[in-house]
């Protein structure tokens, strides 16, 4: 997104609100939507599906933070980062359906918010990393750390996609992901290298999400070492210890987490389906 923060998104001249109802644009309007012939409709839209539910929930989770984060700057900071992701989960689901419409529910709605809100949780996508609830700020930041590094390294290769469209929003994310990784970085050395409760605290937020890494790289194994890299950079600067490996687990299945996040965001979708406004 182009605004400066999270407010001026949300007022009237500025159309690009996303919730259940009518009268939003279509996130691709204007492009040419058309599958190239050498590519997979269906493994585009199953990618596109992947990483735009990735966004979506994380999205949710972010906005855990508004009103609870340490500082005033903060909330907005990840309300910021939280629409960044809201806009990616939008051009992504956008992109899925129009690859392969079969992917969408049959409900009279436009086909992202027919993704978003219309889907049970076993059709969701996403990554257990993303799921996660509770923890306390140092969870919060070791987990955008490691997601938003994660994510980075994927949309940069993904710039290179032969698919023009996902390509083009590839682009545009890696804009986006650079400055929320650069943000729970800062976060994090402040933490670890802070006081000796401070560094504690950090230490256990890292040791939580660890166990969550390696499914991040099931599909994508050779930027495991861009990802790493990082991690140990930012690990040295706030002398926090970089968790053993816990074994990759079945990827892309969910915990009791997801359940509870879609009975929220789903709620007023499902009770009027057939809602304008």
């Amino acid at each position: 997104m182009s605004f400066d923060n999270a407010y001026e998104a949300l007022t009237e001249e500025n159309d690009t609100r996303w919730a259940f109802g009518t009268g939003f644009a279509d996130p691709l309007a204007g492009m040419d939507t058309s599958v190239p012939s050498h590519v997979d409709a269906a493994a585009l839209a199953e990618l596109c599906l992947r990483i735009g539910d990735d966004a979506l929930i994380m999205s949710h989770r972010l906005q855990d933070w508004v009103t609870a984060a340490p500082e005033l700057e903060d909330e907005v900071a990840l309300a910021n980062i939280g629409l960044d992701l809201l806009g990616q989960a939008r051009l992504l689901l956008a992109r899925a359906a129009k690859a392969d419409p079969s992917v969408v529910p049959s409900v009279p709605q436009s086909d992202e918010d027919a993704l978003a809100f219309f889907r049970d949780a076993a059709e969701f996508r996403n990554v257990r990393l993303v799921e996660l609830g509770g923890g306390d700020f140092a969870f919060a930041m070791a987990r955008l750390l490691v997601f938003a590094t994660w994510r980075l390294a994927l949309l940069q290769d993904l710039t290179a996609a032969e698919d023009p469209v996902l390509a083009a929003i590839a682009v545009k994310g890696v804009k986006e992901l650079t400055y929320h990784r650069d943000y729970a970085a800062r976060w994090v050395v402040r933490l670890g290298d802070g006081t000796e409760y401070s560094h504690e605290r950090m230490q256990a937020g890292l040791d939580a999400v660890w166990p969550y890494v390696d499914e991040l790289f099931a599909d994508c194994p050779d930027l495991r070492g861009t990802f790493d890299a990082v991690i140990a950079e930012v690990s040295t600067v706030s002398t926090l210890r970089v968790p053993a490996g816990y074994g990759l687990q079945p990827p892309r299945t969910h915990t009791e987490h997801l359940e509870p996040i879609l009975a929220e965001m789903q709620s007023v979708a499902r009770e009027h389906p057939d809602a304008t406004w």
